[in-house]
């Protein structure tokens, strides 16, 4: 890499780091090549994006920005995972690590909140921003359908009754 190269990914990472609002660090020491693949384009389906990046450069990138002090974890073979959904690439990352003992989550950051693999694997948990999304429209919707079940339960209780009468003169 020359010069002109580690410059532009260090603009690149400085851009990352202030843009996004998850970062997770990892090793991934003994990963095969098919592994790597994997674990990036299930990063891509869920939105998030893995970067492999010499430490050196990427603690550049991380001077001066809020997740500073994911630096300190920046030692050995590391690659930085991120998205802008604060649950997507923690999430991923956490599922990769339980079939694939050669990815060891390191830590990572929300914002300004450093994140150690507890706090990584907790923010996983979570649902993303999609299914909160999802069970927010479903309340709103509930109250409208149980108002529009209640506003028609009498009329169709009267029209059994009505039904049942004129059966009743019918027999008669």
């Amino acid at each position: 890499m020359d010069r002109a190269q580690k410059q532009e990914l260090v603009t690149t990472l400085t851009d990352v780091f202030k843009s996004t609002s998850v970062v997770v660090v990892a090793h991934y020491s003994g990963l095969t090549v098919a592994q790597m693949s994997r674990l990036r384009r299930q990063m891509k389906a869920s939105g998030a994006t893995v970067k492999v990046a010499k430490n050196r450069l990427a603690k550049i990138a991380l001077e001066g920005s809020d997740v500073a002090h994911v630096s300190s974890l920046l030692k050995g073979p590391t690659l930085i995972a991120y998205s802008s959904d604060p649950v997507a690439a923690p999430k991923v990352a956490v599922e990769f690590a339980k079939t694939n003992d050669k990815f060891v989550i390191l830590g990572g950051a929300m914002g300004t909140t450093a994140l150690n693999v507890d706090g990584v694997k907790a923010l996983a948990t979570l649902p993303s921003l999609d299914e909160l999304r999802a069970k927010l429209v479903g309340l709103i919707q509930a109250p409208a359908t149980k108002l529009a079940q209640l506003t028609t339960a009498p009329a169709a209780k009267l029209a059994r009754v009505f039904g049942a009468y004129a059966k009743q003169d019918e027999a008669a």
